[in-house]
């Protein structure tokens, strides 16, 4: 049997190598000259300030998190209420939705994700479907405020108000949202490409 675990990774070289192409292709096709590359370059630094910001900010607010052992009481908490493989992941959904709306999915992956895998193997969930429930969840997260780094990143390119994207965003929030009860309580439909590929 295959192992699930695939390392992908990029080294500075073929990232240096990718932006150089994407500049050279501009140039020889006559649609990029200095002065919109440095236009491009401060325009990129600025957007990625905005979200290393909002990074940060997650980062001390999952520290407190984790110095209050909030996460901890609530995994106490769940296992308390429960022990069906559907309700955890009904509660799960909750909370991880919640966590999204505060914390940068880097940021709840790292801090939330190793103290409720206890829980989740616990009640016999497979831990690549229970990854893809969590990805969701972050994803509809980071699009809704008060947080919401894609947001705010879309905002910045765009050059628009946060309540503005966020009413335009509103149907795909719900075509999300149903995609995610599909993939939580349906998990042969993400997971028939695993099986199929890794047996």
């Amino acid at each position: 049997m295959a192992s699930r675990d695939v390392i992908q990774y990029e080294t500075p070289f073929t990232k240096g190598l990718k932006w150089f192409a994407a500049v050279f292709i501009a140039f020889w096709y006559r649609e990029m000259n200095w002065r919109l590359l440095w236009h491009a370059v401060v325009d990129g630094a600025a957007q990625t300030a905005v979200v290393m910001l909002l990074v940060a900010a997650s980062a001390l607010l999952g520290g407190y998190l984790t110095e209050q052992q909030l996460p901890q009481q609530l995994a106490a908490m769940i296992t308390g209420i429960t022990s069906e493989p559907w309700a955890i992941l009904m509660l799960m959904n909750v909370f991880f939705l919640v966590i999204g709306l505060f914390l940068h999915s880097a940021a709840a992956i790292i801090l939330v994700v190793p103290i409720v895998m206890p829980v989740v193997t616990a009640a016999g969930i497979d831990p690549v479907h229970f990854g893809l429930v969590v990805t969701l969840n972050l994803a509809i997260g980071q699009q809704t405020p008060p947080v919401a780094s894609v947001l705010a990143t879309a905002c910045s390119i765009a050059k628009e108000d946060v309540w503005t994207v966020t009413r335009a965003n509103l149907p795909f929030l719900a075509v999300l949202i149903a995609i995610l009860m599909i993939v939580t309580y349906v998990p042969a439909v993400p997971l028939w490409l695993v099986n199929v590929m890794y047996g």
